[in-house]
């Protein structure tokens, strides 16, 4: 396994210790605090949570608009965009980076995207790589390339947390709730990032008649086990498939710089000397063998290639990595 980060930096690092150490410190003293009220607020949510009048549905499809891995044509990024259809209607989940790279407007004029039978958007978390880019996410503000906007305004836009969406009809949700064509939302959860710091994150819930439960993730933050456990409540009963981020970078990760694992060292949500290791996974593995799942389809943005091998070995599961470019049918 690669250091996070590379030795040739250490001497640096320690001539600057007097610097970023107290830095760490009082951010580690803030990150505590997040910890007990995000663990406080998603425990009153759990004791909150009752059934969804969800309907059963027959299908549900995935395209794939962005994702790290891509199929011949179309471009990869690290960040995410998913077309959810039904018989009901379709939903947008996440705009990747947006306008900020060429991948969103690329592959949805390659795939003929069309708003038309589209119902809404869904943010997932208010994180650049969800909501249109770095400058999205500093000014709180949703973001789409020009071709990709909606022809009509008053479409709704589905969001974790109070932000702007131009051009959308916004709906700050604050609890578990139906959404359009037939879906569900488990309502935002918390997760404390130690570098981001907190951050609220809702999951995508479909019910499949015959099969049982469908959730759709953006990367997962608030833990499979809470995001899983929200799930059973809302909908009773089998969970089918789990689609998405599940945000398991073990053994590398996407979007590094020359000397540093940037997504291992800043994305995991844990200060830089507790790293994910192989026994979070463990647990992770263990969430989706207790909850029955039969089909897991992985995002690559924020997940490693070992982890994914891992899952897709030791899951009694159908395991697939979701690719731009590719449309699943559940």
């Amino acid at each position: 396994m690669a250091p996070r980060i590379s030795p040739l930096w250490w001497p640096a690092l320690a001539v600057t210790a007097p610097m970023w150490i107290p830095w760490l410190a009082v951010r580690h003293r803030a990150f505590a605090r997040n910890v007990d009220a995000a663990r406080d607020r998603n425990d009153r949510r759990l004791e909150t949570a009752r059934p969804l009048p969800l309907p059963e549905l027959e299908k549900l499809s995935i395209t794939v608009l962005v994702d790290e891995k891509a199929r011949p044509g179309f471009l990869h990024d690290d960040g995410v965009a998913y077309l959810l259809r039904t018989g009901a209607g379709g939903l947008l989940v996440d705009v990747g980076f947006g306008p900020a790279t060429p991948a969103l407007e690329h592959n949805a004029r390659r795939l003929g995207f069309s708003w038309e039978g589209v119902d809404g958007l869904l943010i997932t978390h208010l994180h650049g790589d969800h909501m249109g880019g770095l400058a999205a996410a500093r000014s709180r503000t949703v973001a789409l390339p020009d071709t990709v906007r909606p022809p009509r305004a008053g479409l709704p836009c589905f969001l974790p947390e109070p932000a702007e969406a131009p051009g959308f009809e916004r709906v700050v949700v604050d609890a578990p709730r139906p959404l359009v064509a037939g879906l569900g939302t488990t309502g935002p959860l918390s997760r404390s990032l130690f570098f981001l710091g907190p951050v609220e994150e809702q999951a995508v819930l479909a019910r499949l008649r015959g099969r049982g439960t469908v959730v759709v993730t953006g990367c997962g933050h608030p833990g499979l086990p809470l995001i899983l456990e929200m799930a059973r409540r809302l909908a009773p009963g089998p969970i089918h498939a789990v689609a998405g981020g599940l945000h398991y970078p073990i053994t590398s990760g996407r979007g590094s710089y020359p000397g540093f694992q940037a997504q291992r060292l800043f994305g995991t949500g844990r200060p830089p000397w507790r790293p994910l290791t192989e026994e979070d996974l463990d647990r992770g593995i263990a969430a989706l063998r207790g909850a029955g799942v039969e089909r897991l389809l992985l995002s690559a943005h924020d997940t490693c290639d070992h982890a994914i091998r891992r899952f897709a070995t030791e899951l009694d599961a159908e395991v697939e990595v979701l690719e731009a470019g590719s449309t699943v049918t559940l």
